[in-house]
């Protein structure tokens, strides 16, 4: 048995795996190789949390513009300080996103990256116990379509991810003047309902495929560690016209 194998198997008994690195084989270096095919220039990072999705892309090489948005004020000052240090990432006022300007109820969880506007169901609160609400918060909304202008030029070519938890469909509602321009989004699709109200994901499929954009990727996210069910993935999207391929 060779060196490498005798590493590897004393690693997993110590219960860790190792594994060559290449930035192709993670979910954001495919997304990122996406975004190049696509020549993406500015992603639009909409429930940013603490900046977790956009410090992935810088660190498989993604270079171009990011705008943030982040809602939970906790999450949104430390979000605001991290992107000091890059100069091509931008955090917005902190505000949620939706269908129309209001001022909604913001619910917040204890692990703060499950926080949604929509009220929690039991199946992700007994799947993730650190997830339940611990918290409201009353937030403003705005329409992304009414906002995005202090961010983007003509030449922006733009990549929608949106991690709302069982909100999207409501963020995309807010965005119909600005989607002829968006080369490519991401969702988080759920397969049960884990928010209420919320649309599953056959549901928003089948709203991306009647909006021009085809399915690039999937990467699957939330599971239930009791059942090993899985509960919530990402789905990645473009327009067909907007592919470019690179060498």
């Amino acid at each position: 048995m060779g060196l490498e194998k005798i590493i590897r198997l004393l690693a997993r008994r110590a219960g860790i795996d190792i594994k060559r690195y290449r930035a192709t084989d993670t979910e954001h270096g495919r997304v990122v190789a996406m975004l190049a095919t696509h020549k993406i220039t500015t992603v639009l990072d909409v429930g940013a949390n603490i900046g977790q999705y956009a410090l992935a892309l810088r660190e498989v090489g993604y270079l171009g513009d990011i705008v943030s948005f982040e809602p939970l004020p906790a999450a949104h000052q430390k979000l605001a300080a991290t992107a000091l240090k890059d100069p091509a990432w931008k955090v917005a006022p902190r505000m949620a996103l939706g269908s129309r300007k209001s001022t909604a109820t913001l619910n917040i969880a204890g692990n703060s990256v499950s926080s949604s506007l929509r009220p929690m169901l039991a199946a992700h609160a007994e799947a993730a116990i650190s997830s339940a609400y611990v918290g409201h918060l009353n937030v403003a909304v705005e329409r992304l379509d009414a906002v995005v202008g202090n961010y983007i030029d003509d030449s922006s070519n733009i990549f929608l991810k949106i991690d709302t938890q069982g909100f999207e469909d409501e963020v995309l509602d807010g965005a119909t003047a600005l989607l002829p321009r968006i080369a490519g989004i991401q969702l988080e699709l759920s397969l049960v309902p884990l928010y209420d109200g919320q649309r599953l994901y056959e549901a928003l499929l089948e709203r991306m495929r009647a909006l021009g954009y085809e399915l690039w990727g999937l990467s699957p996210g939330f599971f239930d560690a009791r059942t090993g069910r899985l509960l919530q993935f990402d789905g990645v999207f473009f327009r067909t016209s907007s592919a470019t391929p690179t060498r």
